[in-house]
């Protein structure tokens, strides 16, 4: 990284930047071009899980290759100057790489999808109509790397909020 002071390193602040987002942006592959769609999600021990229609370009495009890189942002502000340059913008923010699969289990579905629902603020262990948890398809990115990066200014200005 070329402004090693931004860097965050800490595993902590990366897995909190992770669970305090709720969306995801999944770069995948598709026939040599890059194809990004923003994703709800949810967070859990290193992986990213994802709900899916059971068809469509995505899925064609993961089955081909599982192979993604990921974005997420913690809070982000705008920060006004007086003149133009002096303009600025507080975030925190990580990017990964990591590989998609499909998960076929009935329970690990369910737990997935449970997953999703908590990092949206809903309750922990809520019912799904089985139908429902048959019928969709849920992704797994298993996370194989990260870095995240914070504006210089993220402290001084967290600190006058």
């Amino acid at each position: 990284m070329r402004k090693a002071n931004q860097e965050i390193t800490d595993p902590k602040t990366l897995e909190a930047i992770l669970q305090k987002a709720t969306i995801v942006r999944l770069a995948m592959i598709d026939n040599g071009m890059p194809y990004l769609l923003p994703f709800n999600f949810g967070y859990s021990e290193n992986c990213i899980y994802i709900h899916s229609a059971p068809a469509g370009k995505k899925i064609e495009v993961l089955r081909q290759n599982p192979q993604v890189c990921f974005e997420v942002e913690d809070e982000t502000a705008t920060v006004k100057g007086d003149i133009a340059c002096r303009w600025s913008t507080m975030y925190r923010s990580e990017i990964g790489f990591g590989n998609v699969e499909i998960v076929t289990g009935f329970d690990e579905k369910q737990q997935a999808l449970d997953i999703i629902m908590q990092q949206h603020g809903a309750p922990a262990n809520m019912e799904f109509d089985p139908k429902e948890v048959e019928f969709i398809v849920v992704l797994k990115l298993k996370i194989d790397s990260m870095t995240g990066k914070q504006s210089s200014n993220w402290n001084r200005l967290r600190e006058v909020q």
